[in-house]
């Protein structure tokens, strides 16, 4: 039976008071979408995206009952994707981009010998500022608020991770071949953010994991 690690240094009030912001954050880039449509034939506009993450979380690091000090473990990147719309405030030469992304990522650690996945969905709400070089290409940059859904290690027992709401930041380039764009980015996030972890028994590994992304970003957009 797999034992559930709860971290006690997690008040039940802030973790209601981050779902909340979360949600209020939400309804308001749906606000904002809604909005960027309504400009739309000012030359703003609104489509949707879909991609490819390559994504490394942060250290692992992991205690045994015969082992005499804490051993971290670095991980090792995979690849997971991502599927959302976005929005396009649009000037002569910035732009303001609001999007709302479900992403799903995955990487990978060695324990004892095995090849251990850490799953992880969130939804993530980047807001980026564009400047426009020359013809199609671009740059952009922001701050990316994320909220985690569910994370997984395996066959052991993850607890929620400390904080659910995040923000990290988003820096890239990109051009647009008519509404078609293509665009890559490297997400960091700004904090740790871990999770406790437990196996099935006394005698197995329990330890903690760094939740925080660190990934290459790949994506294709089309404006409706």
């Amino acid at each position: 039976m797999v034992s559930l690690l709860i971290p006690k240094n997690e008040p039940e009030k802030a973790q209601v008071k981050n779902k909340h912001i979360m949600k209020k954050t939400i309804l308001l880039a749906v606000f904002a979408l809604a909005s960027i449509t309504a400009f739309a034939q000012s030359g703003s506009g609104f489509g949707i995206k879909a991609g490819l993450n390559y994504n490394k979380n942060g250290d692992l690091i992991r205690s045994a009952t015969n082992a005499g000090e804490n051993i971290i473990e670095g991980s090792d990147g995979k690849v997971g994707y991502h599927v959302g719309v976005f929005g396009k405030l649009d000037f002569p030469k910035i732009y303001l981009r609001p999007e709302l992304i479900y992403t799903k990522t995955k990487s990978s650690y060695e324990l004892d010998g095995n090849s251990n996945d850490y799953d992880i969905s969130k939804l993530d709400l980047p807001v980026l500022l564009g400047y426009k070089i020359i013809g199609p290409l671009h740059i952009f940059a922001g701050p990316a608020f994320q909220y985690t859904l569910n994370n997984d290690l395996s066959d052991l027992k993850v607890d929620d991770v400390k904080d659910d709401f995040t923000v990290g930041l988003h820096l890239g380039a990109g051009v647009n071949l008519g509404k078609i764009g293509l665009d890559v980015r490297y997400e960091r996030g700004f904090s740790k953010n871990e999770a406790n972890f437990i196996g099935n028994n006394v005698t197995d590994i329990s330890g903690r994991v760094d939740s925080r992304p660190s990934q290459i970003i790949f994506g294709l957009s089309l404006n409706l």
